[in-house]
């Protein structure tokens, strides 16, 4: 089926300028990026609760973790009158918001600093940046606990805080005044694709030219028993406690399901024109998005996998490439008996011929899950491999799944791969039937 109803090309041309992440493999994008290259598992036992009656006891989880951490150096967001910024979350905020709040935060303030944003601040109008930084499940431990709470103490003992730990927005909210951002403000919500459309969304936003620069990503905290064992009850996760590194192996033939994970990523999306008249170091360019909905099942791909299958295409036809010039998929792949070859089909599918020259890698068999911070990694991953020219593996990949082996798909095994990739497209699919695809390119 030829892709239908993606939007005409818009002059505005959108790149990446600035990343910041903090993953179950490293507190920076440095960390982390050299880990997923590196091949190094950031799962392990759970340790956020007592997971010793719940079938899956492992995770990815992001340990020793101090957002009130000072920065490497002050920030100076409006100008050098303004109150300088010494931590992503300062020790009075800390109490107010929630887990996946912190963590965003973290990531947000890096991606601003490893922008460049900071030395032309006073001549970018503060009505021209947004932000759009989308969480999956939101603050659901802090909903939990506020529950036991009330029970044992009744309302009085009710924080007058709780709204603003548990509502998705006040990240993007608290991102925007911490670094005086005033133009569209936002979260998206669409489970595992959160972040791919955050990232889409905020592209389309820059090519309306309702902004220059758009802060866009997602964030994720929900390790606790409740969400874990809500999976495991799906049977959705990996039982391989006693092998917690190994457990997480996308397109493997003994995959069992995937691995609970948190984290965030956010990039800076900027005009191209913008970046170039300000000197930007520019990663590569966001040139294409699909979005698309199976319409089939809550919980299952469509059929032959219909609804990723377009988006994908949609992506390609939006960035205006031909399937052969993309060297990289970062697959949304979960370590799922079914979804990791339904994915691979709908590739082998979209690519034909040309996914002979392809590498396909997923990313989570490092990290874990994501959710609504996976599609903003697959991202990081797809645009540091065009800016570093080397693909990660997917590790654990022992025994490749005869259906994804027929399919002719080189998928990375184990050990990254040094190549130029000049675009690569990154996946992220959800529940609910709902599909992102991003077609990222190198900057010419």
């Amino acid at each position: 089926m030829p892709p239908t109803n993606h939007p005409p090309v818009s002059p505005r041309r959108v790149v990446v300028t600035g990343i910041g992440a903090i993953t179950p493999v490293g507190k920076t994008r440095s960390e982390t990026w050299q880990a997923l290259v590196a091949g190094k598992s950031g799962i392990g036992p759970i340790t956020r609760f007592d997971a010793s009656g719940c079938t899956a006891q492992i995770a990815g989880e992001v340990r020793d973790f101090n957002p009130t951490a000072p920065l490497s150096a002050p920030l100076h967001p409006r100008g050098p009158a303004g109150e300088p910024l010494l931590t992503a979350v300062s020790l009075k905020e800390a109490k107010k918001l929630g887990r996946f709040s912190h963590l965003g935060l973290v990531a947000g303030i890096e991606a601003y600093a490893d922008s460049g944003l900071e030395s032309v601040r006073g001549s970018v109008a503060p009505e021209r940046i947004g932000v759009n930084i989308g969480v999956g499940l939101g603050g659901l431990p802090e909903i939990v606990a506020m529950h036991e709470t009330w029970q044992q103490g009744g309302f009085r003992k009710i924080s007058p805080f709780f709204i603003l730990q548990t509502a998705p927005n006040i990240l993007s909210g608290q991102l925007a005044i911490l670094l005086d951002c005033r133009g569209p403000n936002m979260s998206t919500a669409s489970a595992c694709a959160t972040s791919g459309h955050s990232l889409g969304e905020s592209l389309r936003a820059i090519q309306r030219g309702e902004a220059d620069i758009m802060f866009a990503g997602g964030a994720e905290a929900v390790i606790t028993p409740i969400a874990v064992g809500a999976f495991a009850q799906m049977r959705a996760l990996s039982t391989r406690n006693d092998a917690p590194h190994r457990a997480s192996r996308p397109y493997d033939a003994d995959r069992d399901g995937f691995v609970m994970g948190e984290g965030a990523v956010v990039l800076v999306l900027e005009e191209r024109e913008h970046a170039r008249k300000r000197g930007a170091r520019i990663y590569a360019e966001l040139a294409g998005y699909g979005a698309t909905s199976d319409a089939h099942h809550l919980s299952s791909l469509a059929p032959q996998a219909e609804g990723s299958r377009r988006a994908m295409a949609l992506a390609l036809a939006d960035a205006g490439i031909a399937a052969e010039t993309v060297g990289y998929v970062s697959a949304h792949a979960t370590s799922t008996p079914g979804g990791d070859a339904e994915e691979a089909a709908a590739i082998a599918a979209v690519f034909g011929a040309a996914g002979k020259g392809l590498h396909i890698s997923a990313v989570k068999s490092m990290t874990g899950h994501l959710l609504g911070a996976a599609g903003a990694l697959g991202a990081m991953a797809a645009t540091l491999a065009i800016a570093e020219g080397v693909v990660p593996p997917t590790i654990n990949l022992e025994n490749l799944d005869p259906a994804c082996a027929a399919l002719g798909l080189d998928f990375t095994p184990n050990q990254a791969v040094r190549k130029q990739v000049n675009a690569a497209l990154s996946n992220s699919f959800g529940f609910g039937g709902t599909n992102a695809s991003l077609v990222i390119i190198r900057d010419a």
